[in-house]
This record gives structure tokens, sequence and C-alpha cells, in this order.
């Protein structure tokens, strides 16, 4: 249930979990699902926050590499296409978060999640 809350308190904030609280999120919820004991959980944390850090990591990295390559786009068109190469970026990020709801705020994959739906 306080997992269940916290999810609820976070959605609609716009702001991103950090690797700790991903980490923790998905722990909670693989220890309720597969009743780890307590040693296991602990083991488990550890697992999970190091590919949380890994990931954003990651994430920040590719955020880089985008930045320049739109800043080396940027100065090869002209104002017209730059206005509407914005556009087109602005468009595909709306109908993006429209498909996925809770993407911009949950920021991971959730297997269990998709395995209570019916995805894999």
């Amino acid at each position: 249930m306080m997992i269940s809350l916290s999810t609820f308190a976070q959605k609609g904030t716009g702001e991103r979990r950090t690797p700790e609280q991903r980490a923790t999120r998905i722990t909670e919820k693989m220890a309720e699902e597969l009743t780890l004991n307590e040693a296991q959980k602990k083991q488990i944390l550890e697992i999970n926050l190091e590919y949380a850090k890994k990931r954003e990591s990651e994430m920040e990295a590719r955020k880089a590499e985008m930045k320049e390559q739109d800043s080396k786009l940027q100065q090869v068109l002209t104002e017209e296409q730059r206005s509407k190469w914005v556009k087109l970026k602005d468009d595909k990020r709306e109908s993006w978060k429209k498909g996925r709801p809770n993407a911009q705020i949950e920021g991971t994959h959730d297997p269990l999640k998709a395995k209570k739906s019916g995805g894999n």
C-alpha cells in the first residue's frame, strides 16, 4: 500500500525519481511479489541501485550527445528550418508522452508491472 501511495504522490509532479528512489521502488515491488527475506531484499536493493545509477549515467551522456548534435544541426539549418525542426521534435515528444503516459515520470521499465498487465 505504501508503494502505491508514494507512486501516486509523485505522479503529475513531472519530477524524475533519483536512482535511489527507483531502486527502492522496484526492490519493494519485488519483495512484495516474490516474498523476499531481508537478506535477499538487501542484496537486491544493492543490485538495483548499481544498475539504476548506471542507467542514470548513460542517460546523462545520451542527453549531452543529443544536445551537441542539435547544436551542430542548428548551425546548418536556416531560421525557417530551425523553427520547423523544433516543432517536429516537440510534436514527437508530445506524441510519445501520450502513448506512454507515465514514461516521463517513471523513467524505468518495470518488468513486474508488465507481467501483471499481460506484457512481457
